[in-house]
């Protein structure tokens, strides 16, 4: 049985998608490097290239992503110009040949049918797309009609992810995002009869009101929609950073003992229904390429999660969106107006990033793999990246005490997560972060 730690449990850390996180980045860092980055990529290099659309038709009080409402469809119109823009701009730099595309936000399918057909025409235009390449989308299912899910299989659209949260009504108030689940079922049903067989779900728990019974009545709901991943999301409760989160009750909210048992629920029905754990909050079928590159030791963490892309090299397309060329990270201008301005004037958008050290290399393989593997070979991780003092004081003194809770073993150089210890993994990768203001409160629960 997994025990409930209510001190772990409550602590504040990253998600982990990049080491150091995006809270590290600075100003010393931007165009200029990554035009350089961009320009070291070699031609056999694989590329996966992610698109940043930073608008929804309405906004999610819940919602912690760069976006805001679309108002008036010019402003939209505008931004995919200057995507595309960007789009020739990084071509014209990068070499390689890309593997994936995936298009996130906000909502990709706030653009207009006609905006999004003419970015996919720039991307095959510009870059050289494997055939076989993946195109993924992330949707919201109430800008959706069976018009558009034909449009997104006419542009090679091969999974879809579609936001749904939670299938409970009243949480659904709560949080200004009313979808019945009969709209989601036909959206994507509406997905499938186009041709977008991969079908992804995206759930919450830890929302205003949310229950036990919540948790299975949407779980037991999802079935009928037979998704081929799940991820199940903890809500971060973060006003102070996040304005629009204040028109959510706090008091509400569950506390982190409800929280815990939530997401045990949720793995519990999940994996008895078929699905495989992976990572700490994804889902997936065991056929799925997400479970297959789990089980061979092959899943990646990144800027989209856990992943199966073993691309060489990632770019970020859009406001916002983060690329890593090697040691180079680099975010671009959040603020669209000059995002815009930046790219229309013909300038990379890049404005803050981090160049990793060599302990960086180290310290961020170990998180990945411990986040992905629910293990990893410390030895292996210096004699990769030819550094040491990965078990430094500080990081021995985390893990100590985390051995003593029986959340993790160590044996000479291998850490491993124990069963009870798998909720937890994310403050355990924390023992090796170097950077961060752990339990700050920019960051959410660890569970």
């Amino acid at each position: 049985m997994t025990v409930f730690h209510a001190d772990l449990a409550a602590q504040s850390v990253p998600r982990y998608t990049s080491y150091p996180t995006a809270a590290s980045f600075s100003a010393a860092v931007g165009a200029s490097e990554q035009r350089q980055a961009l320009g070291r990529t070699a031609e056999g290099s694989r590329l996966s290239l992610y698109l940043h659309v930073p608008f929804c038709e309405r906004i999610c009080w819940y919602c912690g992503c760069n976006t805001g409402a679309v108002g008036r469809t010019s402003r939209v119109t505008r931004y995919a110009d200057a995507l595309i823009r960007e789009i020739g701009q990084v071509a014209d730099l990068a070499s390689g040949r890309v593997t994936r595309v995936h298009f996130g936000g906000g909502s990709p399918n706030a653009l207009p049918r006609s905006d999004f057909v003419g970015v996919c025409e720039a991307l095959r235009r510009s870059f050289r797309i494997d055939s076989d390449a993946e195109w993924a989308v992330e949707l919201d299912p109430r800008g959706l009609d069976a018009d558009y899910a034909q449009t997104l299989a006419e542009c090679g659209i091969t999974r879809a992810s579609l936001g749904a949260q939670t299938f409970s009504m009243p949480i659904q108030v709560r949080i200004n995002r009313l979808q019945p689940f009969r709209e989601v079922a036909l959206r994507a049903a509406e997905l499938r009869a186009a041709g977008v067989k991969a079908l992804n779900l995206d759930l919450m728990y830890g929302l205003p009101g949310q229950t036990l019974d919540d948790i299975a009545t949407t779980i037991s709901r999802m079935r009928l929609l037979a998704p081929d991943r799940v991820a199940m999301f903890g809500y971060a409760h973060m006003p102070r950073l996040l304005p629009r989160q204040r028109m959510i009750d706090g008091a509400a909210l569950p506390d982190a003992g409800a929280r815990f048992a939530q997401s045990l629920l949720a793995r519990d029905l999940l994996q008895e229904q078929g699905f495989t754990m992976i990572g700490f909050d994804h889902y997936a079928r065991p056929e799925d390429r997400l479970a297959q590159a789990a089980a061979s030791g092959r899943l990646r963490r990144n800027f989209q999660g856990f992943t199966d892309d073993d691309a060489d090299v990632l770019i970020g397309l859009g406001a916002s969106a983060i690329s890593q060329v090697e040691q180079t990270i680099v975010q671009n201008e959040k603020h669209i107006g000059r995002y815009e301005e930046a790219v229309t004037a013909g300038c990379l958008a890049g404005t803050r990033g981090v160049l990793l050290q060599p302990a960086d290399r180290t310290r961020g393989w170990a998180i990945e793999r411990l986040l992905c593997d629910g293990a990893v070979d410390l030895d292996a991780a210096q004699r990769t990246f030819g550094t040491q003092g990965l078990l430094d004081r500080r990081t021995h003194d985390r893990l100590a005490a985390l051995v003593l809770r029986g959340i993790v073993e160590i044996s000479g150089a291998k850490l491993k997560l124990t069963p009870e210890g798998l909720p937890y993994a994310r403050l355990v990768a924390s023992a090796f972060d170097q950077h961060s203001q752990l339990d700050a409160p920019r960051f959410s629960r660890a569970v």
